[in-house]
């Protein structure tokens, strides 16, 4: 089962500036996730929920396809789900907030070499535009 898709669905949700009324809540802690100072605080935070939001797999079959895991329909506990995985397969170094100091949005860092530092490739490209104006305004 990859559960990257749910990762990357706790990352939309940290992004969204207006959830569903019944997923602030779970926005909010997982905003706190993200902000973590440190891994042992971000791993406390994602056991805490998945304490709270508990993971019910399911078999499924569907579409012709053979007998595979869902996470049962709870919204909450797949997003957790997700982060916990990615955190347990990749580390935790791999949630991230974009470094534009413009932005602060999540992300989830799925690049080979750990690099990924801004959210999209318009954030990327505006803090290189940002750092060469910089540079080139000090005479470099």
């Amino acid at each position: 089962m990859d559960l990257t898709s749910y990762a990357e669905w706790a990352v939309r949700l940290v992004n969204d500036p207006d959830p569903p009324p019944e997923l602030r809540g779970l926005r909010d802690e997982l905003v706190a996730v993200f902000a973590s100072a440190d891994e042992d605080t971000l791993v406390a935070r994602l056991n805490a929920l998945l304490v709270r939001y508990p993971v019910r797999p399911q078999l499924s079959g569907h579409d012709g396809q053979r007998w595979h895991l869902h996470l049962a329909d709870d919204s909450a506990a797949c997003a957790v789900m997700g982060l916990a995985a990615v955190v347990a397969e990749l580390g935790a170094d791999r949630l991230g907030r974009c470094q534009d100091a413009r932005c602060s949005r999540a992300f989830l860092d799925t690049s080979s070499n750990r690099s990924r530092r801004y959210c999209s490739a318009r954030c990327a490209s505006r803090a290189n535009v940002a750092a060469y104006r910089a540079r080139r305004s000090n005479g470099q």
